[in-house]
């Protein structure tokens, strides 16, 4: 059995509730997004100051999600590419919306990722099962992918 599959095998088994997983599909990408915007407003101008590079990409979100998708593309070469289209669109929501909004992106990061978080652990409850990544904490990576080899079955597309 491949890495990837034990992994999504391991955790879809403390994700058998509908309830749970309605709230992982909400949940998940919006913990995922709160994380990238947090990381995106720790200030970068030494990040462009070393490479040069005067874009509002280049900065610490960037970096970590570079490091991200190796992981992903450790796992399944095919939902790596998913994964690093997901990331993408969360580089843009970022980009945008700490352009366009009076309220700050790390403020409102920081509130998406508690009321998510809060709902998270209201879904476990609901199972009855702990949250995988008590256990080993790669699955908060796992998570995401879990969600995205969904949309790859639903595609049928292979991963």
């Amino acid at each position: 059995m491949r890495k990837i599959d034990q992994l999504l095998s391991e955790y879809g088994a403390s994700h058998q509730n509908k309830l749970n997983k309605a709230i992982h599909w909400i949940c998940v990408p919006l913990i995922f997004f709160s994380i990238v915007g947090l990381i995106w407003s720790i200030p970068s101008v030494m990040l462009r100051d070393v490479t040069g590079i005067q874009s509002s990409y280049m900065n610490w979100a960037t970096i970590l999600l570079i490091i991200v998708v190796l992981y992903y593309v450790s796992l399944s070469k095919s939902l790596w590419i998913g994964m690093v289209v997901f990331s993408w669109l969360c580089m843009v929501a970022a980009n945008w919306i700490s352009n366009t909004f009076s309220m700050s992106l790390w403020m409102l990061s920081i509130i998406i990722f508690v009321v998510a978080w809060i709902f998270q652990f209201y879904g476990h409850n609901v199972e009855g099962k702990k949250p995988s990544f008590l256990k080993d904490v790669q699955f908060l990576l796992i998570g995401p992918a879990w969600l995205m080899h969904f949309v790859y079955k639903k595609l049928n597309i292979p991963f």
